[in-house]
């Protein structure tokens, strides 16, 4: 049977999809509007499948908080257009409420129910694949908390409230002023944005880490042909200058270079008022560690051409 424009165009406004993929869905089904709606639902589940061996390195970085606790999630899309969706925009913020419902547990949340519905995050992110036509994938979460003091949240690149390409958590613990705490953690977080520190203190640094820069100082210093004794002074001197380029408490504090982040802290306290101690950070920046796909963009014009 042929298949008029009238009823392309009513299937595309009832469904959102391509011209040509309506007019299959059409054909498919003679001519019933609901079959063909079914029928495209189900091509947008296969379709979802297809995209899913795409690289999703873009998307955005979204934050939620509580009194005493905050999370942080990774959302992923293909391009970073898609993050200046509203609709996109929406669902990481509602994955990062989830996250804290979950205590930022990254296997919980994408097995959570999605806010107002019956369907998990991973499926509503499924089913968004095929509105908003490239892949996406929920990737990751974190929580701080603290029983007592503040956790401080910020946003670099943000695009939206508490959204954006780069987001950091920071945990004080006080019985202090926890307005002040706050303040200063948030300037911490501002710092970690900066810096990106391996760790907090020099115990939580990966063991492995720091003998492969003893090996190397080590090496370095014995081609300068010095005595053991001189050349073990050498590797503790440039493994300090290591501690203050890589540890969060060592490092100089952006705010005030002439103090550590550390002396800062203990600065803080008079305004604070009580002892304060930074328990943890989390520093998650969009994409990082995907390897991202080089794409030939004339060879995929001419792929298409040829379709």
């Amino acid at each position: 049977m042929s298949i008029s424009a009238a009823q392309v165009k009513e299937l595309r406004e009832r469904t959102g999809a391509g011209m040509m993929d309506c007019k299959a869905a059409l054909a498919e089904t003679n001519g019933d509007m609901d079959a063909a709606v079914d029928w495209l639902r189900k091509k947008g589940i296969a379709k979802a499948d297809k995209k899913a061996g795409r690289t999703a390195a873009e998307g955005l970085i979204g934050i939620d908080a509580g009194l005493h606790e905050a999370v942080v999630v990774e959302v992923n899309s293909e391009t970073d257009f898609v993050a200046r969706n509203e609709a996109f925009q929406d669902l990481v913020r509602n994955v990062a409420k989830v996250a804290l419902a979950h205590g930022g547990d990254t296997a919980k949340t994408a097995a959570a129910k999605y806010p107002h519905s019956d369907k998990s995050v991973t499926d509503t992110i499924k089913d968004a694949v095929g509105t908003i036509g490239e892949n996406m994938s929920f990737r990751r979460a974190a929580r701080l908390g603290v029983e007592h003091g503040s956790v401080a949240t910020y946003i670099h690149n943000g695009v939206a409230d508490n959204l954006g390409k780069l987001g950091v958590l920071v945990a004080i613990e006080t019985t202090g002023n926890a307005a002040a705490a706050k303040a200063f953690a948030r300037q911490v977080a501002m710092h970690v944005a900066a810096t990106n520190p391996l760790s907090l203190d020099v115990d939580a640094l990966d063991p492995a880490a720091v003998e492969r820069e003893k090996a190397i100082f080590s090496d370095q210093a014995r081609a300068s042909g010095k005595p053991e004794n001189i050349i073990e002074k050498m590797v503790e001197g440039r493994l300090r200058k290591f501690y203050e380029e890589v540890v969060l408490l060592k490092q100089a504090f952006v705010m005030n270079p002439d103090l550590t982040v550390e002396a800062a802290l203990k600065a803080a306290e008079k305004e604070i008022g009580a002892p304060a101690k930074i328990t943890g950070f989390v520093r998650f920046a969009l994409g990082e560690g995907i390897e991202k796909e080089e794409s030939d963009f004339a060879a995929e014009v001419a792929a298409a051409v040829k379709k």
